[in-house]
């Protein structure tokens, strides 16, 4: 898919992982909808870095687990690019817990950022990208998701969750909209410059789980 001239709607994109995949987006041509929930210094830091790229960019806040959040993002990136023709559900939370005091507050927190957030951003997107002809969604997952972490029982629930929801969206949405997951390890923050996933330790890669618009 080339890349160039795309709308990309980048979430979590103020720091870290998220904001490497929106410069790298923008360094192949992309102009990025940047959204952040309370890093608003940081996401308009990483508009100028990708103007500076050349790419046009725009911060949009939010809570992803307010429907009207983003129902929001949406609409802005509508109004400020037309539609969208990428989406990257990066936004997520990690939060230790112990599976015998974990409370329904806990649980339900994690799974509204990491699993039906990207769900109704997935469901928002596809809608603008049918509209367009069609397009790509990634889904940010991670090893949990696969190797069970004991000490992030909500966090490692959410992220499985999130590789079968790719699985079901891929099947749903085909052909116009591929939907693919990756699943990178530990992350070093000061490799994050280098590529979306550059300095990671372990990163897993199949058939059903790659980085690939």
């Amino acid at each position: 898919m080339d890349i160039k001239g795309k709308i990309a709607v980048v979430t979590g994109a103020a720091h870290r992982v998220g904001k490497s995949i929106a410069l790298e987006l923008a360094g192949a041509g992309a102009h990025v909808v940047v959204h952040y929930h309370q890093s608003e210094t940081a996401a308009h830091a990483t508009v100028e870095e990708i103007k500076q790229k050349g790419a046009q960019a725009v911060a949009v806040g939010g809570d992803l687990s307010a429907p009207e959040s983003i129902d929001h993002l949406f609409q802005s990136a509508e109004a400020e690019f037309g539609g969208v023709d990428i989406l990257v559900n990066s936004a997520a939370i990690m939060e230790r817990g112990d599976v015998l005091t974990l409370t329904p507050e806990d649980w339900q927190r994690t799974m509204a950022i990491n699993l039906t957030a990207p769900f109704f951003c997935a469901q928002r997107a596809a809608r603008s990208m049918l509209a367009r002809g069609g397009g790509a969604i990634i889904n940010v997952a991670d090893l949990s998701a696969l190797e069970p972490w004991a000490k992030y029982p909500v966090h490692s629930v959410s992220k499985a969750g999130l590789v079968m929801l790719t699985q079901v969206l891929a099947k749903a949405l085909a052909p116009r909209i591929r939907v693919n997951a990756v699943a990178p390890g530990p992350v070093e923050a000061a490799g994050l410059g280098r590529g979306p996933l550059a300095r990671g330790r372990r990163a897993h890669s199949s058939q059903t789980h790659r980085f690939r618009l």
